[in-house]
């Protein structure tokens, strides 16, 4: 394996782990309430620009990530609660144009709290690259890859090991019968939407030491994300999982041997493929219980 190669693969997986939890997001929002949030990308942008601006603040880097993600899930929580909740009975279109709408609104409000510049975290464990055969590894890159790896194990652990997690499970099968059985189906919503926000402000405190931040930053990674969850299988855990790893990667080969300049298209053709050639996507819709 030649050393660019590996230095692109490297990149991919990197890109692909945040991928994943972008799309992981939108695979459980889905799967409890059967609706696409749009406003994913900011749930990034938020765990990102309100990390960084605590910790120029001088506020202790673990602290100030704990906060940060605190935040991103109270903004789900309010989105869920205050958009919508009360849009539940409207069809597909018209709470896609919410999702969107709050999307807008959180970034104007972004820039409103913080500003429009560009915002960064220091690295986790230093900056000095890894050699690997001729490649260069960043430690952050390993943080990110390493975090999204435990994200994913601790939510296989939560939604087969715990009540809460089966719950939610059981909503996404079959809405109806969780509440016969005594399942508070509005609680399960509230707490998708938290958790969703939770995956997506992770995503954004550690890549953030690579890639900065600022308002418009959760654009993309949304896209991609949600690329990622169509490519896998719109609703289905590993899809996501799967899906943003292989975007990231061809994103990173794209960008490599053809030009950066297809990097960001690269989510929009897979976006496309998959609706004219495989619509389930790769695994088709198994529900967050396959994570």
């Amino acid at each position: 394996m030649s050393a660019a190669l590996l230095q692109y693969l490297f990149s991919g997986l990197t890109s692909g782990a945040i991928y994943a939890l972008a799309g992981l997001g939108f695979a459980i929002i889905y799967n409890a309430s059967h609706v696409i949030n749009f406003a994913q990308g900011e749930f990034i942008m938020i765990g990102g620009m309100a990390s960084a601006t605590m910790v120029a603040a001088g506020v202790p880097m673990p602290l100030a990530i704990v906060l940060a993600l605190l935040i991103a899930m109270a903004v789900g929580v309010i989105l869920e609660k205050f958009a919508i909740e009360p849009a539940r009975n409207a069809d597909v279109v018209t709470i896609i144009i919410i999702t969107i709408g709050a999307s807008i609104f959180l970034r104007g409000a972004a820039q409103i709290i913080w500003d429009k510049e560009f915002h960064s975290l220091p690295a986790f464990s230093g900056e000095n690259p890894i050699a690997v055969l001729g490649a260069t590894l960043m430690p952050q890159s390993l943080w990110v890859v390493g975090v999204a790896g435990v994200v994913i194990v601790a939510l296989w652990w939560f939604f087969n090991r715990t009540m809460f997690g089966k719950a939610m499970l059981a909503t996404s099968h079959n809405r109806l019968a969780a509440q016969l059985v005594g399942v508070g189906v509005k609680k399960v919503l509230l707490a998708s939407f938290a958790l969703s926000a939770l995956l997506g402000a992770v995503g954004g405190v550690v890549v953030t030491p690579i890639t900065f931040t600022n308002y418009e930053a959760g654009i993309m990674l949304g896209l991609k994300g949600f690329s990622a969850a169509v490519l896998g299988g719109l609703g289905n855990g590993t899809g996501a999982i799967v899906g943003g790893l292989i975007v990231g990667i061809v994103e990173a080969l794209a960008s490599g041997y053809l030009s950066s300049a297809y990097k960001d298209a690269i989510a929009f053709i897979i976006i496309l493929f998959v609706l004219f050639f495989m619509p389930n996507g790769l695994f088709g819709k198994r529900g967050t219980d396959r994570v």
